[in-house]
C-alpha cells in the first residue's frame, strides 16, 4: 500500500506546460507518486523530455500503458486528443488522470466513461478539491445559511476576446471542445454545485460579442465561434434559483463571485481568477450579523504551504486520487461526472439555440457511477438527458 504509484504523462515537454509546471510539483508536494514514463509531441521533444526528468519516453500511449510499472495515466495534452488518448489507456486496463475539458462533445465523454468502467477514473475538476469550497459545501449542508434561497455567480475571464496565441487558437473554435462554455464557465459552476446542489432545469442565453481577435502581436484577426457570454438560471433541488453570468474577453480582466442567499444567513466567496486556481476568499453572516471574513478549519488544508499557488488544489485533487488507487473511497470526480458536467453543457447549448428552458434529467443529480451502454448511432441521440419544458409539463 505504501509502494509508490507508478505515473505516465502523457503531453509533459521539457519547454514547460501545464503538466511540467502544475501536475509535476503537485504530485510531489503529495508524495506517494513517482513519474516512470512519458509521452511528448515527437521523437525529439520526448528524448528531452527524458533527459529533463528522468523518465523513459514512450512513442505512443499504447505503450506507456502497456508498461508494467504504470498505474496512472495522466492525459495533459489539448482536449481534441483527449478520446483516442484516453481509450488506449484504459484498454490496458490502467486508471486515468484527464484533464478538463474532458472531451469535444457528449458523446465522446460517454463513450470515454463507458471505456472506463470498472477502473479508477479522474477528471480534473480540482475546484471540488479546494479546501475554501469543500468547507462552504459543508457550512451549507449543516445549516449555516439555513434553506438555501438563491445562488448568484458572475464569472469572468480576459480570453475569448483579447490577443490569442497561435498554439492557443483551436479555443476559439467551438467545435473543438475548449470554448469559454467548458473551460472558464465549467470550472466556475462545478464547484458551485458542490455547494448548492445540481440544478434541476435550466435555461440559457449564449451571445457571441468577438466574432475575431488579434492573433499575438501580429495584428492579424482570426475568427472566433465560441461564445464569449454565457447567461444562465435554474431551479435548485432546495427549490430555490441559481443564475450565472460567464463574461469573456473583459477588460477588468478575470475574477469569480458566488452569493449563496439562505433563510437564516449569507455566504460569499470571491477569488481574483478561476476559482479552481487562485485564492478564495469567504465572507458570510447570519441573521442580523455583518458581514464577516471566515476562514476555512485547518483541517480542510493539507497542503497549507502551497496556498495562494496555482497547484494548491490540484494538490488535493493527487492526494484524494493517490488515497483512491490504494483501496479508499474516492472523493475526486470521475468520468462519470465528467459525463454530467458535459450533459450540462450540453443543456445549455441547447437552451441557448433553442429558446426552451430544459429539465435535467434524474441522474445527472445523483454522484454514483454513470453505468453507460456501448456507442452507438441509435444509443446516443443529441441532446438525450433532458426534455423540454413547457406549460403542460407537470
Amino acid at each position: 500500500m505504501s509502494d509508490p504509484i507508478g505515473v505516465g504523462i502523457v503531453g509533459l515537454s521539457a519547454r514547460g506546460g501545464w503538466g511540467a509546471s502544475a501536475h509535476l510539483p503537485a504530485m510531489g508536494a503529495v508524495g506517494g507518486f513517482e513519474l516512470r514514463g512519458l509521452v511528448a509531441s515527437s521523437v525529439d521533444a520526448g528524448r528531452a523530455a527524458s533527459e529533463r526528468y528522468g523518465a523513459r519516453s514512450y512513442s505512443s500511449v499504447t505503450q506507456l500503458a502497456d508498461a508494467e510499472d504504470i498505474d496512472l495515466v495522466v492525459v495533459t495534452v489539448k482536449t481534441p486528443r483527449h478520446r483516442e488518448l484516453v481509450l488506449a489507456a484504459t484498454a490496458a486496463g490502467k486508471s486515468v488522470f484527464c484533464e478538463w475539458p474532458f472531451a469535444v462533445s457528449l458523446r465522446e465523454a460517454v463513450e470515454m466513461a463507458d471505456s472506463a468502467t470498472g477502473l479508477p477514473s479522474f477528471v480534473g475538476l480540482q475546484g471540488r478539491s479546494s479546501p475554501a469550497f469543500r468547507w462552504i459545501a459543508d457550512l451549507v449542508s449543516d445549516g449555516y445559511v439555513g434553506e438555501v434561497l438563491s445562488a448568484s455567480v458572475l464569472s469572468a475571464v480576459s480570453e475569448w476576446g483579447s490577443p490569442i496565441l497561435p498554439d492557443a487558437q483551436y479555443t476559439l473554435d467551438r467545435d473543438q471542445g475548449a470554448t469559454m462554455l467548458g473551460i472558464g464557465f465549467g470550472h466556475a459552476i462545478d464547484p458551485v454545485l458542490m455547494v448548492t446542489g445540481e440544478l434541476r432545469d435550466v435555461v440559457a442565453t449564449t451571445a457571441l460579442r468577438h466574432p475575431y481577435v488579434s492573433l499575438g502581436r501580429t495584428g492579424r484577426l482570426v475568427p472566433m465561434t465560441a461564445d464569449d457570454q454565457i447567461a444562465i438560471s435554474g431551479s435548485l433541488p432546495s427549490g430555490g434559483v441559481l443564475s450565472a453570468h460567464q463574461r469573456g474577453g473583459t477588460s477588468s480582466g478575470p475574477g469569480f463571485s458566488m452569493i449563496v442567499d439562505g433563510t437564516a444567513g449569507t455566504l460569499e466567496a470571491s477569488a481574483t481568477n478561476h476559482p479552481h486556481i487562485a485564492p478564495v476568499t469567504i465572507r458570510g453572516k447570519r441573521g442580523n450579523e455583518p458581514m464577516a471574513t471566515l476562514q476555512p478549519p485547518a483541517a480542510y488544508d493539507a497542503y497549507p504551504s502551497l496556498a495562494g499557488t496555482a497547484i494548491h488544489t490540484l494538490a488535493h485533487a493527487y492526494a484524494g486520487i493517490r488515497h483512491s488507487l490504494r483501496g479508499g473511497a474516492s472523493t475526486v470526480p470521475d468520468f462519470a461526472h465528467a459525463v454530467k458536467r458535459h450533459r450540462l453543457l450540453d443543456a445549455i447549448s441547447e437552451s441557448a439555440a433553442t429558446g426552451h428552458r430544459l429539465r435535467l434529467s434524474a441522474s445527472l443529480n445523483a454522484l454514483e457511477p454513470h453505468n453507460v451502454p456501448a456507442p452507438t448511432e441509435t444509443t446516443y441521440p443529441s441532446p438525450s438527458s433532458y426534455t423540454k419544458l413547457n406549460k403542460d409539463t407537470p
